[in-house]
C-alpha cells in the first residue's frame, strides 16, 4: 500500500464515513488469560465510545511507511492453509462466528510478547470503493466495488496516571481513582491490502509504534514471515552490502556515485505517482545500482550470495529509509562535513601539498557558528 492508499482508508475512521460494521475484542490480563471478551455492533455504541474506537483505527494506520507502516507478503507455498487462509476465513466469517473469533485471539496471545494488559480489537469493514475519473477525482456515486477487510489493533491497558481531582460531592480536592486506560495501539495490521483500489490477499499492511521493535517471532505467527528488516537494520545492510562487496576501502567516487544516482531515483519518482516511500530494492536492483555507479563486474559475482547473507533474499531495501536520500556525510576523526543529496559532488578529494584533502568550492553564503563570513585570499 502507498501513502494515498492508506490514506484513504483512514479516511473511512469518522462517524459519517464509518465502513466498520462489527468489531470483536478481549481484554488480556497479566496472565494471558481473556478476561473480557465482546462482540458488538460498532454503530450502536455510544457516541463519545465511538469516537475513541475510530481514533484507536485512525492510529493504527498513522506513521511512516516502510518505518512503523510495512507492507509484508505472505508466503506463496503457505497460502492453503497458512496465515492468509486462517485471516481469510476471519474476515469471510464478518465476525459473526464466535468459534473462529477465539480461534483468533489465541493465536495473538501465544505469540504477542508483552508484559501487562493488553486489549485486541479486531473489527471487520466494508468499503464501497468510489470511481475514479480520469483526473483522478472521485465519483462519490460511482462505486466498483466493496473491499472487505479486517483491522487488528494490539492496546496497551495501563492504570491512569495519579492525579488531583474535585469532588463535587464532598465539595473538595483528593486524589482521583485510577481506572485501567486502553492506549493507543501498540502493534495493528491490516488485511486484505488495499492496492490499484482492491483486495491484495496475498499481502497485509502491518504498523508498529516503535519502527525498530517489529516483533519478529509475532509476525511469523500471524504472517507466516518473520517480516521485512527495520529501517534502521536496512540503512545498515546496505551499507554493509557496499563494503562487502567493494572492499573495507570504499573508493569515494563509488559512494557519492551511489548517493547521486539515489537522489536521482528519488527525483524521478517526484514526478510519478508513487511517493518516495513505495521505493523499494530487491537483490537485483541494488545489483544494478552499484553497477551504474562504478562496481566492477567482476566484484559484483558473488553479489546474490553476499545479499541473501547480509539483508536476506527476500527482504526489500526502501529507498527512504537509506541515510543519503536524507544528506550526503562525510566524515573524519575531527571534522564532519554534511552536504545536501543534490551537492554531494561538490565535494572533492585533491592531493594538495602531497597530503590528500578534502576541498570544497567557496563562493558565498557562508557562515561561522550562524554568522555570515567573507572568505578572504590569503596572498592578496
Amino acid at each position: 500500500m502507498n501513502k494515498s492508499e492508506v490514506a484513504e482508508i483512514k479516511k473511512t475512521f469518522t462517524k459519517e464515513t464509518c465502513s466498520v460494521d462489527r468489531f470483536s475484542a478481549c481484554l488480556v490480563d497479566d496472565e494471558k488469560n481473556k478476561t473480557y471478551v465482546t462482540t458488538e455492533a460498532l454503530l450502536s455504541l455510544p457516541e463519545e465510545e465511538l469516537a475513541r474506537y475510530l481514533d484507536i483505527f485512525h492510529k493504527a494506520l498513522s506513521g511512516t511507511l516502510g518505518k512503523n507502516l510495512i507492507n509484508i507478503d505472505f508466503p506463496t507455498d503457505s497460502e492453503i492453509g497458512g496465515p492468509a487462509s486462517k485471516l481469510l476465513k476471519l474476515r469471510d466469517s464478518a465476525l459473526k462466528d464466535d468459534g473462529i473469533n477465539e480461534e483468533f485471539f489465541d493465536s495473538i496471545i501465544k505469540s504477542y510478547q508483552f508484559e501487562g494488559r493488553y486489549y485486541i480489537i479486531a473489527a471487520h469493514a466494508s468499503y464501497d470503493v468510489p470511481g475514479k475519473a480520469k483526473d483522478n477525482t472521485i465519483i462519490d456515486d460511482g462505486s466498483e466495488n466493496v473491499f472487505e477487510y479486517i483491522l487488528t489493533c494490539i492496546c496497551p491497558v495501563n492504570l491512569a496516571k495519579p492525579a488531583l481531582g474535585y469532588d463535587e460531592e464532598q465539595q473538595k480536592i483528593g486524589e482521583l481513582t485510577r481506572d485501567w486506560v486502553v492506549s493507543a495501539p501498540d502493534k495493528a495490521f491490516l488485511f486484505p491490502a488495499f492496492e490499484d483500489r482492491a483486495a491484495n490477499v496475498h499481502r497485509a499492511l502491518y504498523y508498529s509504534k516503535k519502527a525498530e521493535e517489529l516483533m519478529p517471532d509475532f509476525t511469523d505467527a500471524i504472517f507466516g514471515t518473520t517480516g521485512p528488516l527495520t529501517a534502521g537494520m536496512q540503512s545498515d545492510a546496505f551499507n554493509t552490502l557496499i563494503t562487502e562487496t567493494v572492499g573495507e576501502t570504499v573508493n569515494m567516487d563509488i559512494l557519492q556515485n551511489v548517493a547521486d544516482n539515489i537522489n536521482e531515483m528519488v527525483e524521478d519518482n517526484k514526478h510519478s505517482k508513487e511517493p518516495v516511500d513505495t521505493i523499494e530494492l530487491a537483490a537485483p536492483e541494488v545489483k544494478k545500482l552499484l553497477s551504474k555507479s562504478g562496481v566492477s563486474d567482476e566484484e559484483l559475482e558473488s553479489f546474490d550470495e553476499t545479499y541473501d547473507k547480509i539483508a536476506g533474499s527476500d527482504n526489500k531495501i526502501v529507498v527512504s529509509n537509506l541515510s543519503s536520500v536524507k544528506q550526503f556525510t562525510v566524515a573524519t576523526p575531527q571534522i564532519v562535513i554534511r552536504a545536501k543529496p543534490e551537492a554531494t559532488q561538490l565535494i572533492e578529494h585533491k592531493l594538495i601539498d602531497g597530503r590528500m584533502c578534502l576541498v570544497i568550492p567557496v563562493t558565498s553564503g557562508i557562515e561561522v557558528n550562524g554568522i555570515p563570513a567573507a572568505v578572504t585570499d590569503s596572498e592578496s
